[in-house]
């Protein structure tokens, strides 16, 4: 008899699962989570754990825990459960992914409607007024109109099908999907994000937050807009500057808005500028409060937690006990440098496609091969828990397929890996291999040879192969106070086209990437982060 002890509040469907299984005991109690002493104290007993995000299962718990197989989040983020602790002890971590993807999406067509419409004000005028003011509330139609989606992954697609069939213009803008993915629904894929800030009369954010695109949506990119434009982030507080938006909305630049998140909540800080900003509907991040929402998260996380139990397959594990995985440990050096391919990758050139060539014998670890690379290639774009257990259901989600192809080893190295993105005519290749069996290198980016170790920050760029480059790029780091700890050169020849790589201390924003694309010399330049 397996004991699951859930802390806090779910829905009773998953409740009703679990007793319905004979071999599992539940103990509920949704107010448990605010006596941490007592959940330390009853823990021991515990072959499960089932947890919203008030539960803290870190190292005194799991110290505890002895007999703990499985700790289930009732959500999609994990910042409340030491994943590494978890995984040392050879305790499953499982979560409710995709949970609330409907609740997210019709909140967000909600929220359009609302903001167009004018509806909560006309509602204000109404009751509270007790005003009859049809011409002020005159709105406009979402039918002919172009709305662009930023971020097509769960969330983002469904809103781009129900768009459709409001009769809208549809275009999409994410670098880590495949075209395809986009085109099959009858939305257009655009390239970069400038060109769907110019075209869309409604922009709907529905991405992580991450480094990328914290902020990404300031005064710079909506005064690329159309005047008039509507705005939503019914995704994460922090990708939309706060204060631009409501700069805009006074000045009319944004004609409405709708925020259902905020950089910090509750929102109420005085200096927050969108309480008071005119035309913008706010919501207290309730795009996952709906009833079916929440049971689907509670049915879905009592599956994993009994099928976790069980020892049967788990789709939604974020992490994996190391001691489950018999050939990690031997290909630990070669899944640490897969993985750093994956990010390298992704940084310079996400692609439509990705194929990975397995020079030598890697005698069956092909496939952990293949889901270190994905966890690199996603860890950069989601914010949700991306491990080398749940790396190969998330780039399904995402239409992100890798190729395998096994070679003969190499004749240098023996055993390389080569990871290459292809993103239409335009195909960009890292490879890399181990030394001694213990130290991750790249040796090659292109067609350039290297000896690189892949963790830290990198300046990469392709440049003629002209006396004085090197000078002009040190002088330009060197203005901004960027420290050069390492450089290597890869060249064709004397004269002809070079790749470099300059290993610094500091990040490189792009107001310093724009200076030194100015140079003359410089065809290509990235920042990279491993």
């Amino acid at each position: 008899m397996y004991k699951v002890l859930i802390t806090e509040p779910i829905a009773q469907a998953g409740i009703d699962i679990l007793n319905e299984q004979p071999d599992i005991e539940v103990h509920y109690d949704p107010e448990l989570f605010r006596n941490y002493e007592k959940i330390l104290e009853i823990i021991p007993e515990y072959d499960a754990i089932i947890t919203r995000s008030g539960t803290p299962v870190g190292k005194e718990l799991l110290d505890r825990a002895k007999k703990l197989k499985v700790v289930g989040r009732a959500g999609t983020g994990v910042d409340n459960i030491d994943i590494e602790e978890c995984s040392k002890r050879g305790i499953l971590v499982v979560n409710a992914a995709g949970g609330n993807a409907i609740a997210a999406t019709e909140l967000t067509m909600g929220m359009m409607l609302a903001t167009i419409r004018k509806i909560p004000q006309a509602h204000k005028s109404v009751k509270e007024e007790r005003k009859w003011e049809r011409k002020k509330f005159m709105g406009i139609e979402l039918a002919g109109k172009t709305l662009g989606i930023i971020g097509f992954g769960r969330i983002g697609s469904r809103v781009g099908v129900r768009a459709k069939a409001f009769e809208m213009n549809v275009i999409t803008y994410d670098p880590y999907i495949p075209r395809e993915k986009a085109e099959k629904l009858g939305v257009e894929y655009i390239e970069n994000l400038e060109e769907l800030l110019k075209r869309a009369d409604i922009i709907t954010v529905h991405t992580p937050l991450t480094e990328e695109t914290k902020g990404m949506i300031g005064e710079k990119e909506i005064s690329m807009m159309k005047d008039g434009v509507i705005i939503l982030n019914i995704a994460r507080g922090g990708i939309i500057d706060e204060e631009a938006l409501a700069k805009a909305l006074k000045s009319g630049k944004v004609r409405a808005a709708a925020v259902d998140v905020y950089s910090k909540e509750p929102p109420f800080n005085p200096d927050n500028p969108l309480l008071d900003a005119p035309n913008i509907v706010l919501t207290p991040h309730i795009g996952a409060n709906t009833y079916e929402s929440q049971t689907n998260v509670a049915v879905i996380v009592a599956k994993q937690v009994i099928a976790a139990l069980r020892g049967e397959p788990v789709e939604f594990a974020v992490n994996a006990p190391v001691e489950d995985l018999s050939v990690l440990k031997s290909y630990a050096p070669y899944v640490k440098l897969a993985e750093a391919l994956g990010k390298f990758l992704i940084q310079i050139q996400p692609g439509e496609e990705y194929i990975l060539k397995l020079k030598g014998n890697f005698e069956g670890a092909e496939e952990l091969i293949e889901t270190a690379f994905l966890k690199g290639l996603l860890e950069k774009t989601l914010d949700i828990p991306v491990s080398i257990v749940n790396s190969k259901y998330l780039a399904k989600e995402r239409g992100i397929k890798v190729k395998i192809e096994k070679e003969n080893p190499d004749p240098t190295y023996g055993k390389v890996i080569e990871a290459i993105s292809i993103a239409g005519n335009q195909k960009f290749s890292i490879a890399g291999t181990v030394i001694e069996n213990k130290y991750p290198k790249i040796i090659q980016i292109g067609q350039f040879k290297f000896d690189l170790e892949p963790k830290g920050k990198f300046l990469i760029f392709r440049n003629l192969d002209v006396p004085g480059v090197i000078g002009k790029i040190g002088t330009i780091l060197g203005k901004h106070n960027i420290n050069i700890a390492g450089f290597q050169l890869g060249r064709v020849g004397k004269g002809k086209e070079a790749k470099a790589v300059l290993i610094v201390d500091d990040d490189i924003d792009e107001k310093v990437l724009e200076e030194l694309k100015s140079l003359n010399e410089i065809t290509f330049v990235k920042f990279v982060k491993i």
